[in-house]
Protein backbone atom coordinates (compact mmCIF):
# COMPACT_ATOMS: atom_id res chain seq x y z
CA UNK A 1 0.00 0.00 0.00
CA UNK A 2 1.20 3.50 -0.86
CA UNK A 3 0.31 4.95 2.54
CA UNK A 4 2.23 2.17 4.27
CA UNK A 5 5.41 2.91 2.30
CA UNK A 6 5.08 6.66 2.86
CA UNK A 7 4.65 6.08 6.59
CA UNK A 8 7.67 3.77 6.62
CA UNK A 9 9.83 6.36 4.84
CA UNK A 10 8.74 9.15 7.20
CA UNK A 11 9.65 6.98 10.16
CA UNK A 12 13.12 6.36 8.74
CA UNK A 13 13.96 10.00 7.98
CA UNK A 14 15.60 10.69 11.37
CA UNK A 15 17.74 7.54 10.99
CA UNK A 16 19.11 8.27 7.55
CA UNK A 17 22.33 10.25 7.65
CA UNK A 18 24.01 8.46 4.77
CA UNK A 19 23.15 5.93 2.13
CA UNK A 20 22.33 2.54 3.63
CA UNK A 21 23.44 -0.77 2.18
CA UNK A 22 20.28 -2.45 3.46
CA UNK A 23 17.01 -1.46 5.16
CA UNK A 24 15.47 -4.02 7.52
CA UNK A 25 12.02 -4.15 9.14
CA UNK A 26 11.28 -6.50 12.03
CA UNK A 27 8.65 -7.10 14.70
CA UNK A 28 9.13 -6.91 18.45
CA UNK A 29 9.93 -10.30 19.95
CA UNK A 30 11.30 -11.67 16.68
CA UNK A 31 14.87 -11.68 15.38
CA UNK A 32 16.69 -10.24 12.38
CA UNK A 33 19.97 -10.99 10.65
CA UNK A 34 22.36 -8.47 9.10
CA UNK A 35 24.29 -10.19 6.33
CA UNK A 36 27.72 -8.95 5.34
CA UNK A 37 28.05 -10.71 2.00
CA UNK A 38 31.52 -11.96 2.94
CA UNK A 39 32.41 -15.47 1.80
CA UNK A 40 35.89 -15.76 3.28
CA UNK A 41 36.85 -15.83 6.94
CA UNK A 42 37.12 -12.39 8.54
CA UNK A 43 39.63 -12.06 11.39
CA UNK A 44 38.95 -8.43 12.32
CA UNK A 45 35.43 -6.98 12.28
CA UNK A 46 33.53 -4.50 14.43
CA UNK A 47 29.78 -3.98 14.80
CA UNK A 48 28.65 -0.54 16.02
CA UNK A 49 25.19 0.88 16.76
CA UNK A 50 23.46 4.26 16.84
CA UNK A 51 24.50 7.84 16.22
CA UNK A 52 27.27 7.47 18.81
CA UNK A 53 28.58 4.39 16.96
CA UNK A 54 28.74 2.32 20.14
CA UNK A 55 30.84 -0.83 19.77
CA UNK A 56 28.90 -3.88 21.01
CA UNK A 57 30.55 -6.92 19.38
CA UNK A 58 33.65 -7.63 17.33
CA UNK A 59 35.93 -10.29 15.92
CA UNK A 60 39.58 -9.75 16.90
CA UNK A 61 42.23 -12.09 15.55
CA UNK A 62 39.51 -14.63 14.85
CA UNK A 63 38.01 -14.43 18.37
CA UNK A 64 34.50 -13.13 19.09
CA UNK A 65 34.42 -10.44 21.79
CA UNK A 66 31.05 -9.24 23.11
CA UNK A 67 30.53 -5.99 25.00
CA UNK A 68 27.93 -7.30 27.46
CA UNK A 69 26.92 -4.00 29.10
CA UNK A 70 24.61 -2.94 26.26
CA UNK A 71 21.00 -3.39 25.12
CA UNK A 72 22.21 -6.41 23.13
CA UNK A 73 23.14 -8.53 26.14
CA UNK A 74 22.24 -12.22 25.64
CA UNK A 75 20.73 -11.41 22.26
CA UNK A 76 23.67 -11.71 19.84
CA UNK A 77 24.65 -14.49 17.47
CA UNK A 78 27.72 -13.75 15.33
CA UNK A 79 28.96 -15.96 12.51
CA UNK A 80 32.72 -16.10 12.98
CA UNK A 81 33.22 -17.05 9.33
CA UNK A 82 31.20 -14.36 7.54
CA UNK A 83 30.54 -11.82 10.28
CA UNK A 84 26.76 -12.11 9.78
CA UNK A 85 24.99 -10.79 12.89
CA UNK A 86 21.70 -12.07 14.29
CA UNK A 87 19.89 -10.23 17.08
CA UNK A 88 17.14 -12.13 18.92
CA UNK A 89 14.18 -11.15 21.13
CA UNK A 90 14.27 -7.62 19.77
CA UNK A 91 12.53 -4.53 21.16
CA UNK A 92 11.99 -0.99 19.95
CA UNK A 93 15.36 -0.11 21.51
CA UNK A 94 17.04 -1.98 18.69
CA UNK A 95 15.77 0.46 16.06
CA UNK A 96 18.64 2.41 14.55
CA UNK A 97 21.71 2.40 12.31
CA UNK A 98 24.15 -0.52 12.44
CA UNK A 99 27.69 -0.26 11.06
CA UNK A 100 30.07 -3.05 10.19
CA UNK A 101 33.70 -2.02 9.77
CA UNK A 102 36.56 -4.12 8.44
CA UNK A 103 39.87 -2.95 9.81
CA UNK A 104 41.85 -4.76 7.13
CA UNK A 105 40.43 -3.09 4.01
CA UNK A 106 38.68 -0.23 5.83
CA UNK A 107 35.30 -1.31 4.44
CA UNK A 108 32.09 -0.04 6.10
CA UNK A 109 28.57 -1.44 5.64
CA UNK A 110 25.50 0.41 6.97
CA UNK A 111 22.15 -1.14 7.89
CA UNK A 112 19.02 0.75 8.93
CA UNK A 113 16.79 -1.36 11.17
CA UNK A 114 13.25 -0.47 12.26
CA UNK A 115 11.51 -2.55 14.92
CA UNK A 116 7.71 -2.35 15.02
CA UNK A 117 5.23 -3.48 17.64
CA UNK A 118 2.65 -6.02 16.42
CA UNK A 119 -0.60 -4.25 15.59
CA UNK A 120 -3.68 -4.97 17.75
CA UNK A 121 -6.98 -6.29 16.46
CA UNK A 122 -9.21 -3.33 15.52
CA UNK A 123 -12.53 -2.99 17.36
CA UNK A 124 -15.73 -1.94 15.57
CA UNK A 125 -18.40 -0.14 17.59
CA UNK A 126 -21.43 1.97 16.77
CA UNK A 127 -20.68 5.65 17.20
CA UNK A 128 -24.16 7.13 16.76
CA UNK A 129 -26.38 6.71 19.86
CA UNK A 130 -29.29 5.56 17.67
CA UNK A 131 -29.84 5.02 13.98
CA UNK A 132 -30.65 8.10 11.96
CA UNK A 133 -33.25 8.17 9.22
CA UNK A 134 -32.37 8.63 5.58
CA UNK A 135 -34.76 9.73 2.84
CA UNK A 136 -32.61 8.66 -0.09
CA UNK A 137 -30.36 5.79 -1.04
CA UNK A 138 -26.61 6.00 -0.62
CA UNK A 139 -24.87 6.66 -3.91
CA UNK A 140 -22.02 4.36 -2.91
CA UNK A 141 -24.23 1.30 -2.55
CA UNK A 142 -26.22 0.08 -5.54
CA UNK A 143 -28.08 -2.51 -3.50
CA UNK A 144 -29.13 -0.40 -0.51
CA UNK A 145 -32.61 1.02 -0.15
CA UNK A 146 -33.61 4.19 1.63
CA UNK A 147 -33.95 3.70 5.35
CA UNK A 148 -31.87 4.11 8.47
CA UNK A 149 -28.16 4.83 8.69
CA UNK A 150 -25.67 4.19 11.45
CA UNK A 151 -22.15 5.49 12.00
CA UNK A 152 -19.64 2.77 12.82
CA UNK A 153 -16.30 3.50 14.43
CA UNK A 154 -13.20 1.34 13.97
CA UNK A 155 -10.61 1.92 16.70
CA UNK A 156 -7.18 0.81 17.89
CA UNK A 157 -5.38 1.94 21.04
CA UNK A 158 -1.73 2.45 21.96
CA UNK A 159 -0.41 2.29 18.41
CA UNK A 160 2.32 4.03 16.45
CA UNK A 161 3.41 4.03 12.81
CA UNK A 162 0.25 2.31 11.55
CA UNK A 163 -2.41 2.76 8.88
CA UNK A 164 -6.09 2.22 9.72
CA UNK A 165 -8.44 1.52 6.78
CA UNK A 166 -12.08 0.75 5.95
CA UNK A 167 -12.81 -1.61 3.04
CA UNK A 168 -16.04 -2.53 1.25
CA UNK A 169 -15.24 -5.93 -0.16
CA UNK A 170 -11.79 -5.41 -1.70
CA UNK A 171 -12.29 -1.69 -2.35
CA UNK A 172 -10.61 0.87 -0.10
CA UNK A 173 -13.14 3.38 1.26
CA UNK A 174 -10.98 5.49 3.57
CA UNK A 175 -7.84 5.35 5.66
CA UNK A 176 -5.70 7.31 8.07
CA UNK A 177 -2.01 6.99 8.96
CA UNK A 178 -0.16 8.02 12.10
CA UNK A 179 3.50 8.13 13.05
CA UNK A 180 3.18 9.42 16.63
CA UNK A 181 4.00 7.17 19.54
CA UNK A 182 1.35 5.33 21.56
CA UNK A 183 -1.88 7.05 20.59
CA UNK A 184 -5.46 5.93 20.02
CA UNK A 185 -6.77 6.02 16.47
CA UNK A 186 -10.34 5.88 15.15
CA UNK A 187 -11.94 5.96 11.70
CA UNK A 188 -15.72 6.42 11.14
CA UNK A 189 -17.90 4.83 8.47
CA UNK A 190 -21.57 5.57 7.73
CA UNK A 191 -23.54 2.56 6.51
CA UNK A 192 -27.19 2.04 5.62
CA UNK A 193 -29.32 -0.39 7.52
CA UNK A 194 -29.97 -3.50 5.40
CA UNK A 195 -26.83 -2.85 3.33
CA UNK A 196 -25.87 -6.23 1.84
CA UNK A 197 -22.19 -5.37 1.35
CA UNK A 198 -19.40 -6.80 3.52
CA UNK A 199 -17.20 -4.30 5.31
CA UNK A 200 -13.86 -4.80 7.05
CA UNK A 201 -11.49 -2.67 9.08
CA UNK A 202 -7.75 -3.23 8.64
CA UNK A 203 -4.82 -1.95 10.69
CA UNK A 204 -1.29 -2.59 9.48
CA UNK A 205 2.35 -1.58 9.62
CA UNK A 206 5.23 -2.90 7.48
CA UNK A 207 5.49 -6.15 9.45
CA UNK A 208 1.98 -7.08 10.65
CA UNK A 209 -1.70 -6.80 9.74
CA UNK A 210 -4.95 -7.35 11.65
CA UNK A 211 -8.47 -7.37 10.19
CA UNK A 212 -11.95 -7.23 11.73
CA UNK A 213 -14.86 -8.11 9.43
CA UNK A 214 -18.37 -6.70 9.65
CA UNK A 215 -20.89 -8.86 7.77
CA UNK A 216 -24.60 -8.33 7.17
CA UNK A 217 -25.61 -10.16 10.36
CA UNK A 218 -23.47 -7.84 12.44
CA UNK A 219 -24.90 -4.86 10.59
CA UNK A 220 -28.46 -5.95 11.41
CA UNK A 221 -27.55 -6.55 15.01
CA UNK A 222 -25.88 -3.16 15.20
CA UNK A 223 -29.06 -1.42 14.04
CA UNK A 224 -31.59 -3.73 15.67
CA UNK A 225 -33.10 -0.90 17.67
CA UNK A 226 -34.07 0.72 14.36
CA UNK A 227 -36.76 -1.93 13.90
CA UNK A 228 -38.24 -1.10 17.28
CA UNK A 229 -37.93 2.63 16.65
CA UNK A 230 -39.52 2.28 13.21
CA UNK A 231 -42.37 0.08 14.45
CA UNK A 232 -43.12 2.40 17.37
CA UNK A 233 -43.02 5.46 15.13
CA UNK A 234 -45.21 3.84 12.47
CA UNK A 235 -47.77 2.70 15.03
CA UNK A 236 -47.95 6.18 16.57
CA UNK A 237 -48.43 7.78 13.14
CA UNK A 238 -51.19 5.31 12.23
CA UNK A 239 -53.00 5.99 15.50
CA UNK A 240 -52.73 9.72 14.94
CA UNK A 241 -54.08 9.46 11.39
CA UNK A 242 -56.97 7.21 12.45
CA UNK A 243 -57.85 9.55 15.31
CA UNK A 244 -57.79 12.52 12.96
CA UNK A 245 -60.03 10.75 10.43
CA UNK A 246 -62.50 9.72 13.13
CA UNK A 247 -62.52 13.26 14.51
CA UNK A 248 -63.18 14.80 11.11
CA UNK A 249 -65.95 12.27 10.44
CA UNK A 250 -67.58 13.04 13.78
CA UNK A 251 -67.50 16.78 13.13
CA UNK A 252 -68.95 16.25 9.66
CA UNK A 253 -71.75 14.11 11.10
CA UNK A 254 -72.64 16.76 13.66
CA UNK A 255 -72.71 19.45 10.97
CA UNK A 256 -74.95 17.35 8.70
CA UNK A 257 -77.29 16.55 11.59
CA UNK A 258 -77.49 20.22 12.57
CA UNK A 259 -78.41 21.32 9.06
CA UNK A 260 -80.93 18.48 8.74
CA UNK A 261 -82.71 19.47 11.97
CA UNK A 262 -82.66 23.12 10.98
CA UNK A 263 -84.15 22.32 7.55
CA UNK A 264 -86.93 20.22 9.08
CA UNK A 265 -87.82 23.01 11.55
CA UNK A 266 -87.93 25.63 8.80
CA UNK A 267 -90.25 23.42 6.73
CA UNK A 268 -92.68 22.96 9.62
CA UNK A 269 -92.80 26.70 10.27
CA UNK A 270 -93.63 27.42 6.61
CA UNK A 271 -96.41 24.79 6.67
CA UNK A 272 -98.03 26.28 9.78
CA UNK A 273 -98.05 29.77 8.26
CA UNK A 274 -99.70 28.50 5.09
CA UNK A 275 -102.44 26.66 7.05
CA UNK A 276 -103.40 29.76 9.07
CA UNK A 277 -103.85 31.78 5.90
Amino acid sequence: MIHEHVLFCLYLLPLIGAEADEIVSAMEGDSFTLRTGFTERQDDLEWRFGSSRTLFIKIKSGNIITISDTIFRDRLLLDSQTGDLTITNITNEHTGVYELSDDVVNNVLKFIVTVYAPVPVPVITRYSPQCSSSSSSSSSSSSSSSGFKSVLLCSVVNVSHVTLSWYKGNSLLSNISVSDLSISLSLPLEVEYQDINTYSCVVNNPVSTQTTHLDIDQLCQTCSDCDYYWNQTTEAVIRLVVSAVVGVAAVAAVVVLFYDIRSRRAGLERKNVFTKQ
